[in-house]
């Protein structure tokens, strides 16, 4: 259609050309005023006639092309289909939380049943554990005490039993090694405790009458060197010497610190005089 309207404005110029030059050749024929005033309107139209030509083609030249349309659908599109997802994930969250609730709500009942099917448990008095006297240490039952007391043998039995214990009678290597921690480390520490020979020569026994079995003497001891029928223990400086391995024999003479024990009831403490 823009063809051919160019075409036809173009072969209007041409005759308006032929008609001005036939006009200019022939100045001396007088053209009557109505054709006059008929050509002066058609040239009129034809410049409106362009200028809308004009105007049209750069309204259309101007637009948006299609392109631009289909991207905003797209994006359209796309939004929507977030929006979807996210709709559909809010109410998956939102079933999964109720199904949460229900399983919860199951459980307390659970756990309400059980608490009240449960038998009403019998409240048992707490046994209290021996308690020992100021300067004397517990293990297992029993109450300790490390003298700071140098004494011979016999009368460190006859102080022991004025607190009503005795001398140390060791049964075991945790008791053993228990007692020989507490003890100080110097040149020669020798503690008594509850052993000798002294009724049958290597024939041990504690002081409760009972005969010894086993026991922790350092190699080549007793030996009765020297009419040696008590029983110490040492802990020296040297770190290679072992709690295991620290009994010895010795005159009952020697005075000597040494170590008490006190047997604890299994429901409490039995008051030791001082």
């Amino acid at each position: 259609m823009y063809s051919q309207l160019i075409e036809a404005e173009d072969e209007l110029q041409r005759r308006t050309d032929v008609e001005v030059s036939q006009v200019r050749l022939a100045p001396r024929l007088s053209v009557p005023g109505p054709y006059r005033l008929a050509t002066i309107c058609l040239a009129t139209l034809c410049a409106i006639l362009l200028i809308s030509i004009i105007a049209v083609a750069a309204h259309y030249k101007n637009k948006p092309q299609g392109s631009g349309g289909v991207a905003s659908e797209t994006q359209k599109q796309t939004q929507d289909a977030n929006v979807s997802a996210l709709i559909a994930t809010i109410s998956a969250l939102r079933q999964e939380k109720q199904q949460l609730q229900r399983e919860k709500d199951e459980l307390l009942v659970k756990l309400s049943t059980k608490t009240a099917t449960r038998a009403p448990e019998v409240n048992k008095p707490t046994e209290a554990p021996p308690l020992c006297p100021v300067d004397w240490l517990l293990f297992n039952n029993s109450c300790y005490h490390i003298s700071r007391l140098s004494r011979d043998w016999p009368e460190s039995q006859s102080f022991c039993q004025s607190k009503g214990a005795h001398l140390a009678i060791i049964h075991t290597a945790e008791e053993q090694k228990f007692l020989w921690d507490l003890l100080p480390r110097g040149h020669w520490n020798a503690f008594w405790f509850g052993i000798t020979d002294e009724d049958t020569e290597d024939q041990w026994k504690w002081v409760d009458g009972s005969p010894l079995v086993g026991g922790f003497w350092e190699v080549g001891e007793p030996n009765n060197h020297i009419n040696e029928d008590c029983g110490y223990m040492i802990k020296t400086r040297v770190l290679a010497r072992v709690a295991i391995r620290s009994w010895y024999d010795a005159p009952c003479t020697m005075p000597l610190p040494f170590i008490c024990e006190k047997e604890m009831g299994a429901g409490g403490s039995t008051a030791i005089p001082h």
